[in-house]
């Protein structure tokens, strides 16, 4: 009877285990974020080597900065990584640090708010992938978009205070 017990628990706590929204990462760590939104291509480099590159959607109006909330743009600079979100209203969430003083500067010369709660993301929760499909490749309203799958490895791969470099 107790080697049953002892397979039960260890199934249990495996599935458990399975259950985790991201896949833990033990390889090198990743420092620096690159994108490059005209070619809807992100890397995660460790040093000077890619460890990974993803296809991207992006703000639904992706060409050009972000200049004030609601252009639909998605950001252009230096940032950082900032914050997580794993019970996010789209598939797990990475933030990264947009505004910044300059952004800010920019925003406010133009009598608007920059904006803010941009992030690398999967798709929305509670979506099917049909529906999904049907938005086209930039769909956010200025975030950086990825498959769930993909989305599940980045969260796991990339840490606070990592930088983020957006290319036009």
């Amino acid at each position: 009877m107790k080697p049953i017990r002892y397979i039960l628990i260890l199934a249990l706590a495996l599935t458990i285990a399975g259950c985790s929204k991201y896949k833990p990462y033990h390889g090198p760590e990743i420092t620096q974020v690159v994108v490059n939104k005209g070619d809807r291509r992100m890397y995660l480099l460790h040093n000077e080597k890619v460890l990974k590159a993803y296809d991207i959607g992006l703000g639904f109006a992706p060409v050009g900065d972000k200049k004030i909330e609601g252009d639909g743009r998605t950001p252009e600079g230096n940032y950082v990584i900032d914050r997580r979100n794993y019970n996010s209203a789209f598939f797990l969430s990475i933030g990264i640090s947009y505004p910044n003083e300059q952004d800010i500067a920019e925003a406010l010369a133009l009598g608007k708010s920059p904006g803010g709660d941009i992030f690398i993301h999967g798709r929305p929760n509670g979506v099917s992938r049909m529906n999904f499909r049907d938005t086209g490749p930039d769909w956010t309203a200025g975030c950086i978009a990825v498959t769930n799958r993909e989305m599940r490895e980045i969260y796991g791969m990339v840490r606070n205070g990592t930088p983020i470099q957006i290319n036009p």
